[in-house]
């Protein structure tokens, strides 16, 4: 929970983003790691399950071989810290220190905290043009995230809805489930001013499955008031409806007049692939998409993206990254690097829904739609973005409850008290 507040501190311009500064968020969950490693030796006994061990393990393979192929002894010992803190050390931390769904439960809804202050800060950078720049304008909602990471309040509010939704669609008491719904509303007005396609996409989708996996009747019920809200917030208010409607056009707009931002995404998703094709089963090392960038990317790609606002100066941000998960391990770490990491994911996800299955209605319905929900969230929000900037670390925190879920004995434990079937 600390990790988790401590990310609604201002970040200071180049910590934790393009320049690959750790943030005060980074320290703590240093620290949580080592305190977990402490107790481990302490209690003398083996902390992780075979089959968790190995789930959570699988990706050190790749990284370490990536590792090894750097361009430098220091980007590889720096990409390798930083994917073992990610994917590996933190989440396996969380699901040794969450102890029971209400430990769970409590996460979760300081997720929702989070978003609900980030979100608040967003709507008023909007309303009052203090916010980063966008079309010409300082509108963009980004939280105290600042300009060099645009995504970061669009991340933590999609944790806050597809957690809200879970838990509004789980056996809790009507009111926490009132609650709950309110906060997934709410949360929608900074969502869509955040002007984040991939987020946008990643929660519709995420959301969707969420309320399918719930049952029809909920998923009916929740839709109704969806869109009814929806209707309201832009048709009745207006909320940013012009931008809005432009920035979901630019989806599709891939070979008829794309955005620049369009073109030098599909750009650098070419030369990813291109580097594959040079090295294609330990990938060019970590942290060296950069140095391979210009050699592989065809004209069309810009330099730089323009950034601005939100009380940061005008500057041009070097594109370092392909701003796609999949590609980036594919491009850096190649099809071992990809095979081990995708396939460790899988493995939470199939362990949730079944475990998802085994539940259903009853008591731990609500955990199990929040980990499968949010891992769900992060697997589409993967084809649009990567590691990066302050809010990463927040990522590691989601998938230790992903992997609480799908991996500890704890998640399908008896009832605990006041935690009644619906």
């Amino acid at each position: 929970m600390a990790v988790i507040a401590l990310l609604a501190l201002p970040v200071p311009p180049g910590d934790g983003g393009a320049g690959g500064g750790g943030t005060i968020a980074d320290a703590v969950s240093a620290l949580v790691v080592l305190w977990c490693v402490a107790r481990a030796v302490h209690g003398a006994r083996r902390p992780l399950t075979r089959t968790a061990a190995v789930v959570l393990g699988l990706p050190v393979i790749g990284i370490a071989v990536a590792a090894v192929g750097a361009s430098t002894t220091s980007a590889g010992l720096t990409g390798l810290a930083r994917y073992l803190q990610i994917f590996v050390l933190v989440p396996a931390a969380v699901l040794l220190l969450v102890r029971d769904r209400r430990d769970f439960r409590l996460v979760a809804w300081s997720l929702i905290g989070l978003a609900l202050f980030q979100g608040t800060l967003g709507v008023y950078q909007y309303a009052t043009g203090t916010g980063a720049s966008y079309m010409g304008s300082d509108i963009r909602a980004v939280g105290t995230f600042g300009p060099t990471d645009v995504m970061g309040m669009a991340t933590v509010v999609s944790y806050g809805v597809v957690a809200a939704v879970a838990l509004a669609l789980g056996p809790a008491s009507p009111a926490q489930r009132r609650t709950a719904l309110a906060c997934a509303l709410l949360l929608t007005v900074p969502l869509a001013l955040s002007f984040s396609r991939g987020a946008w996409i990643a929660t519709v989708v995420a959301c969707g499955a969420q309320l399918g996996l719930a049952g029809v009747r909920n998923a009916l019920r929740a839709l109704a008031v969806l869109a009814a809200c929806a209707v309201v917030l832009v048709g009745g208010f207006g909320i940013g409806s012009q931008m809005l409607q432009e920035r979901v056009t630019s989806i599709t707009q891939v070979s008829d007049a794309p955005d620049q931002s369009v073109t030098d995404r599909y750009t650098m998703w070419a030369a990813a692939v291109d580097m594959w094709r040079d090295e294609p089963v330990t990938g060019v090392g970590l942290k060296a998409f950069p140095d391979h960038r210009d050699s592989h990317a065809s004209l069309a790609l810009s330099s730089a993206s323009d950034t601005g606002g939100a009380g940061a100066a005008f500057s041009r941000q070097p594109l370092l990254s392909p701003h796609n998960m999949y590609l980036l391990v594919l491009g850096e770490q190649g099809l071992l690097g990809l095979c081990t990491l995708v396939g460790s994911w899988a493995a939470f996800l199939l362990l949730g829904l079944r475990r998802l299955a085994r539940v259903r209605q009853g008591a731990g319905a609500d955990c199990a739609l929040v980990a499968c929900g949010l891992l769900l969230w992060q697997l589409v929000d993967f084809s649009y973005a990567d590691i990066g900037g302050p809010s990463t670390v927040l990522m590691a925190v989601v998938l230790g409850l992903v992997a609480w879920w799908a991996l500890s004995d704890r998640a399908l434990a008896a009832p605990v008290p006041g935690e009644v079937p619906r």
